[in-house]
């Protein structure tokens, strides 16, 4: 008797679930965690590894920064019965950051374009040498440039596409220089783009800018309780290195809040145009705009679902819907933060893992720090140098999260152990 593909592909999970013995690693990997949760070191890439997605059979796609040393941006793992992998093949010639699978096919970004692939009944991509390009000559200026991915639920692709400066100024981060009028950057940058995610070599004239006003998108994903584009936006830099008469070093390193936002059609979040204070939970006009740390911006744009520490770079989100977890975390948001560069005198800040709670579809209270000590050591965190930083995020078959390290290519695993 012939089995379909789904059948195969669930006896294929429940196989690999029942040979598995994951335990954490006697130190958690170096992390801390919440009690009754461990951790083990899955990979050592020796790449750059950003975004990745774990298919239903178990199997590990991980996209990186730049091809590895064999000229593959793709890293394929093969997880064994203890939970570790090696990279056991690779393809795709092309950098990026965007990796997710959805429907039978992996969907792959490099920072101008995004391919498909399509998979079989075991997870594992059927053709790997020519991808369906789906969307390209996307905007690529070197900053912002990465291209981040989801997919919804009918058959739409969202591609974040960054803005190639930090505040549309006439000079960019130029001392005293205005912003542009009417920014001409937000045309084809600065927000999130809307695709089919099945029609090939789309062009912008053939997607919908579904949101606008945004500076930078690394993290994104999709809300099945509220069926909703979530995004984490990269706040602006150099509040006090530009306008020193308006902010003092203390102030530009906790502002601006970096912001999650839950997004419809036709969002404005309002970049370049303002900034988000969390001191007091308003939205205020950026210098560059006449703002001097006290006038509010409009209050037409988008309000912010949640604020978090200024210029801690989140680079992944994960709506959790497996079991393995306790049930406070069901349905809530992790959220990868890549960690600061410039808070400078104040110490550096971030990498790690924050748990944000959700209820009814939106945030639901303050979000705790759930994976913490990537950096190493308290003073590497605040010197701004971490031994490894938080990137993608994955839910596992089982309920597990992976999670990227993109300075040093590792590849981590978080379990929860404690019944």
């Amino acid at each position: 008797m012939l089995l379909s593909a789904a059948v195969a592909g669930s006896l294929s999970l429940l196989a690999l679930t029942s040979r598995e013995s994951v335990k954490a690693d006697p130190d958690n990997a170096g992390l801390k965690l919440p009690a009754g949760f461990g951790a083990l070191v899955v990979a050592e890439t020796g790449a750059r590894p950003r975004h990745l997605t774990v298919t239903p059979q178990g199997l590990i796609y991980i996209k990186l920064n730049r091809p590895n040393k064999e000229g593959k941006g793709i890293l394929l793992l093969r997880p064994d019965g203890t939970g570790k992998a090696a990279a056991t093949t690779g393809f795709g010639s092309y950098g990026g950051t965007g990796m997710y699978a959805k429907d039978g096919y992996l969907y792959a970004s490099s920072d101008e374009d995004v391919y498909r692939y399509k998979l079989n009944e075991k997870g594992e991509v059927v053709n790997p040498a020519q991808p369906e390009k789906i969307i390209t000559g996307l905007i690529n200026r070197r900053q912002h440039e990465s291209k981040s991915v989801v997919l919804d639920n009918a058959g739409n692709i969202y591609v974040n596409v960054g803005a190639y400066a930090n505040t549309c100024q006439v000079k960019d981060r130029q001392k005293g220089s205005p912003g542009q009028p009417n920014c001409p950057i937000l045309d084809s940058a600065g927000g999130i783009w809307q695709f089919k995610a099945s029609k090939l070599n789309q062009t912008y004239g053939d997607g919908t800018r579904y949101a606008t006003g945004l500076r930078n998108v690394v993290g994104l994903d999709w809300n099945q309780p509220a069926n909703q584009l979530f995004v984490m936006q990269h706040g602006r830099d150099q509040l006090s290195d530009n306008w020193p008469q308006f902010f003092t070093t203390k102030q530009s390193a906790e502002l601006p809040a970096e912001c999650l936002y839950a997004l419809k059609p036709g969002d404005n979040a309002g970049w370049p145009y303002l900034y988000y204070d969390p001191s007091k939970s308003k939205k205020m006009l950026n210098p560059e705009y006449g703002g001097d740390g006290k006038k509010e911006a409009d209050a037409k744009y988008l309000e912010p679902a949640a604020a978090y520490p200024a210029h801690t770079a989140p680079n992944g989100l994960l709506f959790y819907t497996g079991t393995m977890f306790p049930e406070k975390y069901r349905n809530g948001a992790f959220i990868a933060f890549h960690g600061s560069w410039n808070r400078a005198p104040e110490p550096q800040k971030g990498y790690y893992v924050v748990f944000q709670p959700f209820k009814n579809g939106r945030p639901a209270g303050p979000y705790e720090v759930f994976a913490d000590n990537f950096a190493g050591t308290p003073e590497k965190a605040a010197a701004g140098r971490p031994d490894h930083k938080p990137c993608g995020l994955a839910q596992g078959p089982d309920g597990s999260i992976y999670v990227t390290d993109d300075a040093k290519g590792r590849l981590y695993r978080i379990m929860y152990a404690k019944k």
